[in-house]
């Protein structure tokens, strides 16, 4: 198979037998990029976990392929053993020695790795995790978001040129999660080798991930950018209260007399709520397809402040009977908004037609 210098290459095809005479088939080939977030998601049991173990070297397939950024880690002719490749893996638990503090932990790590930079590397991780202040406590004195920091630094000490991350926030609470998400934010920025990172949940993947590689029983689903794929509509992906899209833009004004910010991006401008970016900084945010609304006529009689003039591309029936879904271009993005079968039919909706979308800026999630 050809091998590329800036892409994961994967082929594995393979049939496992359950004990209980059920049967699971492995069948994906694809090419993902060498660099920034790949998010592999999917329902249970949908081969998410079974795939990360076949790119781990954990699960060995006879007919498999792979190939990370240039190097063959698996052809007819070789198969790398997991202690030989050089990954990072971080699981749902965060799986510390207990009997050790977390220093020890990460220098137990480090004994066993074969990075030989790894002491040089450990206050940069270290401060990129913010983890000074925890190195003497040991796992048990620790609250989960700080389990996995440490889980984290220790797989970015081993000096992996791929991470591996499976579901890393599935066992914490949603404040836990939203305490992490940042730490995994400059995780993002700050290192250059790809992450795969599996998950179930939209709202992290729509956070965090460049890239969507989407499974359904062993197979490929679809697969493409994250803005790409949230764009469409497709109900094993997200659906309901949760479905919506996600925006790259760049701030363009700050409004410091009513604590706002004006943002930029491909097809218009927003309004938003300040959160102390600074001036012409890149950010990602999400617009959920129940916060849009839809009018025939540019109001100013009205408190929402972001009105998108907007062109419909097409509208489709959602899960729930009484609603449906619009999908909107606005200059070169896509927006979704989600109304009523009776809104439609009372603002004639076809495509084709303009119409002017509403979001209240407070709607806006970073």
């Amino acid at each position: 198979m050809p091998v590329t210098a800036n892409t994961i290459d994967a082929h594995f095809k393979h049939t496992y037998s359950h004990e209980n005479g059920k049967s699971f088939s492995l069948n994906i080939d694809t090419s993902l990029p060498g660099k920034g977030i790949t998010a592999i998601f999917g329902h249970s049991g949908s081969g998410k976990t079974t795939l990360l173990r076949c790119i781990a070297g954990l699960q060995k397939i006879e007919e498999g392929f792979l190939s990370v950024n240039g190097s063959i880690w698996q052809d007819r002719n070789r198969f790398l053993a997991t202690h030989k490749r050089p990954i990072g893996y971080v699981f749902q638990e965060s799986s510390l020695f207990p009997h050790l503090t977390a220093r020890s932990n990460l220098s137990y790590a480090i004994k066993r790795s074969n990075n030989t930079r790894a002491a040089q590397t450990w206050p940069k991780v270290s401060k990129l995790m913010d983890i000074d202040s925890v190195m003497e406590k040991y796992p048990a004195q620790l609250s989960g978001g700080e389990r996995q920091r440490v889980a984290i630094a220790r797989a970015l000490l081993i000096g992996p040129q791929l991470l591996l991350m499976d579901e890393p926030l599935a066992s914490l609470d949603h404040a836990r999660k939203q305490e992490i998400m940042p730490y995994l934010e400059r995780l993002r920025d700050e290192y250059s080798f790809p992450i795969l990172y599996v998950s179930h949940s939209v709202d992290e993947v729509a956070r965090l991930a460049d890239y969507m590689l989407v499974l359904n029983a062993g197979e490929i689903e679809t697969e493409g950018t994250t803005t790409e794929v949230l764009s469409s509509i497709n109900p094993s992906i997200q659906s309901g209260e949760d479905l919506g899209v996600v925006l790259h833009a760049s701030i363009i004004e700050r409004d410091e007399q009513w604590h706002l910010a004006k943002l930029s991006f491909p097809g218009g401008e927003l309004w938003l709520r300040e959160s102390g970016d600074a001036l012409h900084q890149s950010i990602r945010i999400r617009i959920l397809a129940r916060d849009v609304s839809l009018s025939l006529e540019n109001h100013d009689d009205t408190s929402i402040l972001n009105k998108l003039y907007a062109n419909v591309i097409d509208i489709s029936n959602d899960i729930d009977e009484a609603m449906s879904l619009v999908r909107l271009k606005v200059g070169a993005t896509i927006i979704i908004s989600r109304v009523t079968r009776r809104s439609v039919e009372t603002l004639q909706l076809a495509s084709g037609h303009k119409v002017w979308a509403q979001i209240k800026s407070v709607a806006i999630v970073r």
